[in-house]
């Protein structure tokens, strides 16, 4: 059993659930198949910072529902994807998650952005056994948060240390290194750590560590000192808007070596933040439009034919989790119609049998551990190639 460890977490699922429970009988009526659609919620960022990852998850997840309507759906029967804005903090994810869950009631929710979020609005859909799909949640123990609580998003763990060794193979002289990252971030505060292990475990040395906030637009100071510490390599844990403008302003002052990005770089939005600069920045992935696969082929023109560019990999994770819920449904379906399914039976018996199902994916092949963990084969490492324009981009893969 996975288990919530704060108390403070607690004490708002608990007051959540004075809240649904006061809402009488509602909470428990099942509209899947009946009003002509199956509710699955996404709480993503739509405003604030946060806002940029967040867009890549909603185009991901309204490319999803396209497709899989197309196809019909959950046997016949439509998904609709219900929205609720998370912002780019804790209280906006909890109020997100209390809106689908008591007002909306959907079955599952995809989301939040971020993982810091998580920490604090998935306990909540846990407490009252509503599924959560993380699909861009990478940092350390985000499936314990509950037995509700599942991710298609790899963890920062497995995919962070291949862009050091990426870097490595491009320049096999790096000595020194110099790391920024988030401090205000929980994903960041892991992923840092994930970085510098790394980096000693590779036989380097941490010259400096320079902090800053997700909030910040001048890093004059704490790029100078990174310069002046002669560093052969850089890593940034942040969000594409910091991050980016971190990237920027060290090429500015004139830094000219690697730059490797966490996973807040995992966007074509940074593109707009950086420019020109950002070409040369290397980011692990989890995702590649290059993979061979039917559903990703199909993935990958739907989402050129709308934006007309490459897929990052946000979108794809978050397509993946609309999937997954969409699969799960139909198999559940076949064993019980879910349309006579009281809602808090459906989604008890939904988040059995997402877990329990293997998913032919735009990631590859994935399935799950019975904690909830994503079990992932293929991984990748882009470097960011800016056009001549100084403004559009593609992520080019490392062979």
């Amino acid at each position: 059993m996975k288990k919530v460890i704060t108390n403070t977490i607690l004490l708002t699922a608990s007051a959540l659930l004075v809240t649904a429970c006061a809402g009488g009988n509602a909470g428990n009526t099942n509209n899947a198949g009946k009003s002509g659609a199956i509710p699955i919620g996404i709480g993503f960022a739509q405003t604030s910072n946060v806002a940029l990852l967040g867009q890549d998850g909603i185009n991901g997840v309204k490319i999803a529902e396209k497709y899989f309507n197309d196809k019909g759906g959950v046997n016949g029967t439509p998904i609709r994807l219900v929205y609720q804005d998370t912002g780019g903090d804790e209280q906006g994810a909890i109020n997100a998650f209390q809106a689908l869950i008591n007002k909306d009631r959907v079955v599952g929710i995809v989301g939040p952005t971020l993982s810091q979020q998580a920490f604090s609005a998935s306990p909540i859909a846990d407490r009252v056994k509503v599924p959560v799909i993380g699909a861009s949640n990478t940092a350390k123990d985000i499936p314990e948060i509950g037995d509700y609580v599942a991710r298609v998003s790899a963890p920062v763990s497995i995919v962070a240390p291949n862009a050091i060794k990426a870097a490595l193979k491009q320049n096999p002289n790096i000595k020194k290194v110099a790391v920024f990252f988030a401090q205000n971030d929980a994903f960041n505060k892991t992923e840092t750590e994930i970085f510098q292990k790394a980096v000693k475990d590779a036989g380097l040395e941490v010259v400096t560590v320079q902090k800053f906030q997700t909030t910040d637009t001048d890093f004059q100071a704490q790029a100078t000192s990174a310069i002046n510490a002669k560093p052969d390599l850089v890593i940034i844990s942040g969000l594409a808007a910091d991050g980016g403008n971190i990237v920027r302003q060290l090429r500015e002052l004139g830094y000219k070596g690697l730059i490797v990005g966490g996973n807040g770089f995992n966007t074509s939005n940074i593109f707009k933040v950086c420019k020109a600069l950002c070409d040369g920045v290397m980011i692990a992935q989890a995702y590649s439009p290059e993979h061979k696969s039917e559903i990703n082929k199909t993935f990958r023109q739907a989402y050129f034919n709308q934006f007309k560019t490459e897929p990052p990999q946000f979108s794809a994770q978050a397509f993946t989790a609309v999937q997954v819920y969409v699969e799960a449904l139909q198999a559940l379906d076949k064993k019980t119609k879910v349309s006579t399914l009281q809602l808090p039976q459906l989604r008890t018996e939904l988040n059995k049998q997402l877990l329990a199902g293997k998913y032919n994916t735009p990631l590859g092949e994935i399935s799950f551990t019975p904690v909830g963990e994503v079990v992932q084969k293929d991984f990748y490492v882009a470097q960011i190639k800016m056009e001549k324009d100084g403004s559009t981009g593609t992520f080019a893969f490392i062979k």
